[in-house]
């Protein structure tokens, strides 16, 4: 008798690769994952795991730091270089090299480990909804089709972004975001010109129900940075950052 699913349990369509090269904590995450519904594909090798991602379809990868052959945030580059797919990665230690390396590569969130299923399944949740992140645009927002109760294009300068295609693009080039820049930068858009800090920031974009980490928030305002021009997003020290008009 197989057992039940616990309740909120994901629709199995959601593919994840986890990569983990401790047998034990591999086998318990995929079958810890499986019974939330989630189709698990485990590798134990960074090699092995990008072979799976080349030749696969997933819609999250969750990568640890420390894997034999070619690590995590080297897996993490060599996704990035073809793929915007939701990436969490996992460590060891909470001391801050891991965490800014994975994130300088691109990943989207990271946990310390050992983590909580729960936690794991949270931050799961929180990524996946990034990915299909639908905005509510700011109220008399300047645009480019149609009037600011139905937003389509949101214009600042050179800069347009796409909110019914979920695009992004810098003087009429498009600019290929993961799904947190994306939301970040979505979130910039809906404040134009208002100081988000990063407490506010965490709940909105991430997800965060408790303090976390706002390391993740200003490594993502680099990324963006080095996307769209250093100049678009302000720094107001002692309070968080801005977009500016």
């Amino acid at each position: 008798m197989s057992s039940s699913a616990p309740a909120g349990a994901s629709p199995p369509a959601v593919r994840v690769l986890l990569v983990e090269d401790d047998d034990l904590m591999r086998r318990s995450f995929a079958v810890a994952l499986e019974r939330y519904g989630y189709e698990v594909k485990a590798a134990a090798d960074g090699l092995a795991g990008l072979e799976f991602f080349r030749d696969e379809s997933f819609d999250l990868l969750i990568l640890d730091v420390m894997l034999p052959g070619l690590d995590g945030i080297g897996l993490c580059r060599r996704v990035r270089e073809t793929s915007l797919v939701p990436v969490l990665m996992m460590s060891a230690r909470g001391d801050g090299l891991d965490v800014v390396a994975g994130l300088e590569a691109g990943a989207d969130d990271y946990v310390v480990k050992p983590v909580d299923t729960y936690v794991l399944v949270a931050r799961i949740r929180s990524l996946l909804r990034r990915a299909t992140y639908a905005p509510v645009p700011a109220p008399g927002q300047a645009t480019v089709d149609g009037p600011a109760s139905e937003v389509q294009v949101l214009a600042f300068g050179d800069l347009t972004i796409d909110t019914a295609g979920m695009e992004v693009f810098l003087s009429g080039s498009p600019v290929a975001l993961t799904p947190t820049e994306l939301k970040l930068l979505l979130e910039f858009a809906a404040h134009p010109g208002v100081v988000l800090d990063r407490h506010t920031l965490l709940r909105d974009v991430w997800d965060y129900g408790w303090d976390g980490d706002s390391r993740v928030v200003d490594l993502c305002v680099q990324r963006l940075r080095r996307k769209l021009g250093r100049e678009r997003i302000e720094t107001v020290r002692g309070f968080g950052y801005k977009l500016r008009r």
